[in-house]
């Protein structure tokens, strides 16, 4: 992976980036030493670099027997529990879901829309499927709504004796309802550790079990992760530390008026790679009246709709662009003899040379109209490059949360809607609330 910031730094101050810079190696030193706030989530600093050749095969193992006992596993998640593993599997899947052998994974507990769980259950009829229940705690809502559904599907179709080896729960260690649940039925377990937050979690059992039942490589991910904890660790200097040079550099332009970043990508198979992104940095650093405003586009289809903003809105953002050098397959430009749209100058080229062309292009025009570009390269698009580009993220994230001077590891605004919800549907527990809101709603 390569990092570049040269076409951001003209839009600040001389010497500015310098002092942002500055603040980079005490904050990644606090991850290191873990005397930050937030401490208590720091598992995810060292977990490339924990994970044995043991564990690997033993989460292999897993995916190997639902491999061959299902034609479709479910992923119950939502948030980090799901963001993850469908971001890796979406931008390594087919992408119209021509895997092979391999079962196909959908995703269930990130929402609560009734005709979409409505479909899933139609799309699991006369189906052989697993589940696998991702929540440490067992009542998050969307996904205990979700599992509670599938469960009872699963039972009905195949009986309670042989639903309990086609569940898989990853889950707390000790304590929660998902806990107490897999160990009254015997459900296979994997373990979500104390110390590391959902967002950062795609490493652990909550994303590599996924990823393993799709088919891929979780031994290169994990690997791609291990290297790039090795080059954004303490004794690796700002000058060639991609995590503090990307923290410093986004702090530098949010100080100078650019409060929204626009990951883009320009490989349709990238697009979850940005919605776990978007929650990564979104939940990391939106608090305190802080942070900025994490969005993505896929381009080029976006060029088409939000390319207009993009290029003569207000100048209020900057973009990340994440660039694939060179693509898995290769499909020529054909020739046409009527040449009715004027394209045979593009005959017998690659479709990625003019899917490069066009990000060169879209580069300069929106450097022009006062857009600061961050680079972000990565050779192919695959395991091993996949595991580098998160950790790097993750990094990245500690890293500027803490420039910016808030916790980066708690969330504690999501809670807000939360108990609003249970109020309007009178939870038991929440009388005196029910009350309150249907009060002001009466006004």
């Amino acid at each position: 992976m390569k990092l570049s910031i040269v076409k951001a730094q003209g839009f600040v101050p001389a010497g500015s980036l310098a002092e942002v810079a500055a603040q980079t190696a005490p904050c990644n030193e606090l991850l290191e030493s873990g005397k930050g706030p937030g401490n208590d989530f720091l598992g995810w600093v060292h977990l490339p670099s924990s994970i044995t050749d043991e564990f690997i095969a033993e989460v292999q193992a897993t995916a190997d027997l639902l491999r061959s006992k299902a034609e479709i596993i479910v992923v119950a998640g939502i948030g980090g529990s799901y963001l993850g593993p469908r971001a890796v599997n979406e931008a390594l899947d087919h992408a119209f879901g021509l895997n092979g052998n391999n079962p196909r994974v959908v995703y269930a507990g990130n929402n609560i829309g009734e005709d979409y769980l409505a479909d899933l259950m139609e799309l699991l009829d006369g189906k052989t499927f697993a589940i696998i229940n991702i929540s440490k705690s067992g009542t998050t809502t969307e996904t205990a709504l979700a599992f509670r559904l599938l469960k009872t599907k699963l039972e009905a179709q195949v009986g309670k004796a042989a639903a309990k080896d086609l569940i898989v729960a990853v889950t707390d260690k000790e304590k929660g309802a998902a806990r107490k649940l897999a160990t009254k039925e015997g459900y296979k377990t994997f373990v979500i550790p104390d110390n590391v937050g959902g967002r950062f979690s795609v490493l652990t059992p909550v994303g590599l079990l996924a990823i393993a039942c799709a088919g891929h490589d979780i031994k290169a991910l994990v690997k791609g992760a291990q290297d790039m904890e090795k080059a954004t660790g303490v004794d690796v200097p700002y000058e060639q530390n991609p995590a503090m040079q990307y923290a410093a550099m986004r702090n530098c332009l949010y100080q100078y008026g650019k409060k929204t970043e626009i990951l883009v990508n320009y490989q349709p198979k990238l697009h979850y790679m940005m919605e776990w992104w978007k929650q990564l940095f979104g939940e990391s650093e939106g608090k305190d009246r802080k942070g900025i405003f994490p969005a993505s586009v896929d381009f080029t289809t976006d060029l088409h709709s939000m390319g207009q903003w993009i290029q003569e809105g207000e100048r209020t953002i900057f973009e990340t662009v994440i660039s694939v050098e060179k693509s898995n397959k290769t499909v020529l430009f054909p020739f046409d003899e009527e040449n009715l749209d004027g394209l045979n100058f593009l005959a017998g080229k690659r479709v990625d040379e003019v899917n490069k062309m066009a990000e060169l292009g879209t580069q300069i025009a929106h450097v022009d109209g006062g857009v600061p570009n961050i680079h972000i390269s990565i050779p192919v698009l695959d395991e091993y490059n996949l595991g580098q580009l998160i950790y790097f993220f993750e990094r990245a994230c500690g890293i500027s949360g803490y420039v910016l001077g808030v916790n980066p590891f708690n969330q504690p605004g999501v809670e807000a809607y939360k108990k609003n919800m249970f109020a309007l549907l009178e939870k038991p527990g929440y009388e005196e609330a029910t009350k309150a809101i249907k009060a002001r709603l009466a006004e």
